[in-house]
């Protein structure tokens, strides 16, 4: 991680260096401080773009989720609901100790009802399943989830708005705590999706103070903070590959562009699953 960030930026210094700054009065080539000042921006530059897609990827990720959860999570109950009831009834008819074994660990499986409610955003509660949630299960019309998914104007706001106000840009600890601020303002604006309040930002701090440019900085300072930004990339690399790994990330992964025709592809196959298991549990009752 250390040298892609180095390397990077100290190319894209040499490449720009007699456009930038020239050779000095003796007619040289640039000083070795202004060429790693240049590299420091370079990184500073490419640790702002990955931190850009990374909370982009975060952002869709969250709002999956939530989709997910307020779709499929009842199906998904219902399914361990009659799972542990088919070995319940399974259990009662052979009386095998291994089936009553199956069946109190299928029970156990079953998602406890305090809580429920919260994880599934109004879907059911300690009752059972909501109106909304029934008519799913039994193909009536339904409310749709709620929506979150910024629009492109949001995300060109918003990476705009990162790139302009990133706390990796502050001069001191007062303007770091500043822009720490905002951008946290900026971020939870993002995660609404609210294009309104974002382009309301960017007026605000257009018209904010301007930061002073940096001054030249000394070598040991410079390479400090080389390695200061290669460790905060290689910890973006790590919340990355997490999400890319998790359940919700691979699923978003099969479809980026239309996640919901991959909910209803998902809810499709979990219908087809419960008719199974509820003519499977008719069957043992019967």
């Amino acid at each position: 991680m250390a040298d892609d960030q180095g390397g990077s930026g100290t190319t894209a210094g040499e490449s720009g260096e007699a456009e930038a700054s020239g050779p000095d009065e003796s007619g040289g080539a640039a000083r070795p401080e202004e060429r790693l000042e240049r590299a420091v921006r370079a990184a500073e530059q490419a640790l702002i773009e990955y931190e850009i897609a990374v909370e982009t990827f975060r952002v869709e990720v969250e709002n999956f989720s939530r989709l997910h959860h307020q779709k499929l999570g009842p199906m998904y109950a219902r399914l361990d609901e009659l799972d542990a009831q088919i070995a319940e009834a399974r259990a009662a008819r052979t009386g095998a100790p291994e089936d009553i074994r199956a069946a109190q660990e299928a029970r156990a499986r079953v998602m406890p009802m305090p809580g429920v409610e919260e994880l599934f955003h109004g879907w059911m509660d300690s009752d059972g399943l909501f109106p909304e949630a029934a008519a799913m299960l039994t193909d009536q019309p339904v409310r749709p989830p709620e929506r979150v998914r910024p629009s492109e104007e949001a995300r060109k706001l918003y990476r705009e708005l990162v790139r302009k106000a990133h706390p990796d840009l502050a001069q001191d600890d007062s303007e770091r705590k500043r822009r720490d601020e905002f951008i946290a303002r900026v971020n939870a604006a993002y995660g609404r999706g609210d294009e309104t309040l974002l382009r309301e930002l960017s007026e605000e701090w257009d018209a904010g103070p301007v930061p002073e440019e940096r001054r030249p900085s000394r070598s040991e300072e410079l390479y400090a903070r080389l390695e200061w930004l290669a460790q905060r990339k290689e910890m973006l690399s790590l919340v990355a590959r997490e999400l890319e790994e998790g359940a919700i990330g691979a699923m978003l992964r099969l479809a980026p562009d239309d996640p919901d025709r991959l909910l209803d592809e998902i809810a499709e196959q979990l219908l087809a699953q419960v008719a199974e298991r509820e003519a499977e549990l008719t069957g043992l009752l019967g």
